[in-house]
This record gives structure tokens, sequence and C-alpha cells, in this order.
């Protein structure tokens, strides 16, 4: 394989499943899906063929927008 072709794929973003987010996030699946249809909570995803993925770094950087300075 090129090293071209290997830093691509060796640079693309984690992919999540709902489960895997909701545990990152600290909600249940359930939440993540009414936050999706209600956009309640803002958090990027993609639905690609009916499935939906998350980003991990979309999660930590929306979980880094949610901290409250002491």
């Amino acid at each position: 394989m090129s090293q071209a072709i290997e830093k691509i794929i060796n640079s693309k973003p984690k992919q999540l499943t709902p489960d895997e987010a909701a545990a990152i996030v600290g909600v249940s699946k359930q939440t993540m899906a009414a936050w999706r249809c209600t956009k309640k909570e803002s958090i990027p995803y993609y639905k690609v063929g009916g499935k939906v993925y998350y980003r991990e770094q979309d999660l930590l950087a929306w979980l880094e927008s949610k901290r409250v300075a002491a």
C-alpha cells in the first residue's frame, strides 16, 4: 500500500455508533436519538444508509463546550 493511502486511512476520524457516542457523553442511546429528533442539543452526526454515526472529535468538542468554569 502506498504511503499516501496509508496516511489517509490512518488519519480518518473515528466514527462511533449511537451506543458508543452515548457512553462517551454519559446519556442513554434513547436520549441521543431524542436530541437528534428535537434538535435540543446540537451534536453533529452523519446519517448514511439509515445508520447514524458520530465523530469522536465532535463529541469531545461538544463536551468541552458544556464545561463550566469555576
